[in-house]
This record gives structure tokens, sequence and C-alpha cells, in this order.
């Protein structure tokens, strides 16, 4: 017991690390939104980031080749994720961010959702409850009626309903596919689109920019390696949850950097959406309530085909290990 538990702080530990800087990174994408499109930013993020990627990708000693084994699958999660990679950076720059924050944590409530008809999970009455009263969290936030919506909002929304989609794909195919499979077509699709809408969104960049484009692959590539080791630390109920802290960065990093202040009903709603987050993966905790646990092997962070998952990587430092003790 001891050693889970110290296991389990400092897997924790290691997750706040990770969001932290996970959250820096988002700072530097506001950044950069407030004078270039999304488009820009996703096709830079993605060039500076191959580098990285294609690295560890050519350690996949995984038997195979390129081609997916479940391609309409693997075209529908790439198409996913490259909608979320421009929503998420867009609403990013034009929404506060403990706002935009609170409105994709709704993605656990999603994927709870889906995970009904692509994975065929049973969602009994508890974990309904908590969607129900997760998604009303999301309308606390943007108090339709009262407040004025703007796209930004759409692209949260929308960022948050095709990460959960993408993620639920990932969890449908996952053991059948390589990761190098699942990992390089979003990055290759979201290099060739960004490309194609170049000629009309691009700007000249100084080189301080490219400077933060750079910041931003590189705390990306620093932050998943952390989440890695945290995952394979400790356990997944205990390190998830450590997604939320987001929320408290947010509001830091808002009020220094931008002006931005929360508002009461923008804090109660993510109160909601947090709580009910946080019921559904402590429910996937027990082992008698999910048979696929689709929140608690989804790593939480919105994918948006920049960087490398954390998932599939982690998968595969597993296998390394085990092949590794087999020979023992």
């Amino acid at each position: 017991m001891p050693d889970t538990t110290t296991n389990n702080t400092k897997g924790a530990l290691l997750a706040l690390l990770g969001y932290a800087i996970f959250s820096t990174h988002d700072v530097v994408v506001k950044y950069l939104g407030e004078s270039y499109s999304p488009f820009q930013i996703v096709f830079f993020s993605t060039l500076i980031g191959f580098p990285l990627a294609i690295f560890m990708l050519m350690r996949d000693a995984t038997d195979g080749n390129l081609r997916p084994r479940h391609p309409w699958w693997v075209a529908l999660r790439t198409a996913a994720t490259v909608v979320t990679g421009i929503t998420v950076f867009y609403a990013f720059s034009v929404l506060p961010m403990a706002q935009t924050y609170a409105i994709l944590f709704a993605s656990p409530l999603l994927i709870t959702i889906l995970a009904i008809p692509v994975l065929g999970e049973r969602v009994r009455l508890r974990r309904w409850a908590a969607v129900v009263v997760g998604l009303a969290g999301v309308l606390v936030v943007l108090r339709p009626g009262s407040t004025e919506l703007g796209l930004g909002h759409l692209a949260a929304i929308v960022g948050a309903t095709f990460h959960a989609l993408g993620s639920i794909v990932v969890r449908k195919i996952g053991r059948d596919e390589r990761n190098v499979v699942i990992m390089l077509y979003p990055m290759m699709a979201n290099f060739i689109v960004m490309a194609l809408a170049m000629p009309f969104f691009y700007e000249p960049m100084p080189a301080l920019d490219l400077g933060a484009l750079g910041v931003i692959a590189a705390f990306a590539f620093v932050a998943t390696g952390i989440m890695i080791v945290a995952y394979k630390v400790g356990e997944a109920v205990i390190v998830a949850p450590m997604h939320y802290s987001q929320i408290i960065w947010a509001v830091i990093f808002g009020y220094f950097l931008f002006d931005e202040t929360i508002d009461l009903w923008t804090s109660v709603g993510a109160a909601i959406i947090i709580a009910s987050g946080l019921y559904i993966v402590l429910r996937e905790g027990r082992s008698t309530a999910s048979e696929n646990t689709p929140v608690l092997r989804t790593r939480i962070r919105p994918d948006t085909g920049t960087t490398l998952r954390v998932g599939p990587l982690l998968r595969r430092t597993r296998k390394a290990a085990e092949f590794s003790a087999s020979l023992r």
C-alpha cells in the first residue's frame, strides 16, 4: 500500500507539471492567435513538430506498414483531429482562457455519450445523470440569451465534440492499428490541409513569432513526455483528474497576461462541469462500473494533430517494457 500511495503521488505531481506546461503552451497559442489565423498557427506548429514526431515514430518496431487496417475509422479520426486543431486554436485566440477550458472540459461527457454507439458501452443511470448535469454546466458557462455568443464559443463546442469523436475512435481501433498510423495520419492531414489554406491566410512572421512557434512544439513535446511518465507511475484514476488543474493556470495567465477576469457564472459552470467529469472518471475507475472505461483511457488533452498523443506512446513504452522483461 505505501508503494502504491507514493507512486500515485508522484504520478499526480508529474501530471500537474505536465498540464502546467500544456497551459503555458496554450498561452503562446493565444498570443499568436491575436495576429495570425489558426490555419497558419496549426500549419507551422505541425511543421516544426514533425522532426520530433518522426524521431519518436521511427522507433516503433511493430511489424507492418503504414496502410490502415481500418481505413474509414482512421479517416474519421483524421478529419476529427484536423477540425479539433483549427477550432481549439481559434477558441483560445478569441475567448478568455478560463472560458475556453471550461467548455473543452465537456469532452469527457461527450466521450461517455459516444461510447454507447461506437463501443457498445452501457451507461447506467448515475453516469447519465453526471452527463446531464455536466452539459447543464456548459449552458451555465454559455448563458444563451443573456450573453452574446460568437464564433469562439461555437469553435470551443465543436472542438470539444470532435476531440471526443477522435478519442473514441482511437479507443475503437487502438488495439488493431499501429501507433505510427494513429499518430502520423492526422499530422500529415494537418500539414496538407493547412498548406492549401496558406495562400488565403498567410501573414509574414517576424523571428520572435517564429520562435514562439518553436516554443509551442517544444512545450508540447516535453509535456507529452512528462504525461507518459505520470501515467506509467500512477494509476489513471489518480492522474486523469489533474487535467482540471488547467483552469487554475487559465485564471492566473488570463489575469496577468491578457487582462481577463472570470465571472461568477463561468466559475459556477466550470465547477459543475469539472464535478461531473470527476464523477465519471471515478465511476470508470471501479472495475464493475464500465467495461471499456472510455474516459479513463482517453488522456483528456484535446488532440490537435500538431504533436504526438500520450495514449499510443504510453502503450508502446509498456509493450517495450514487457518485451524487455520477457527476455530476462
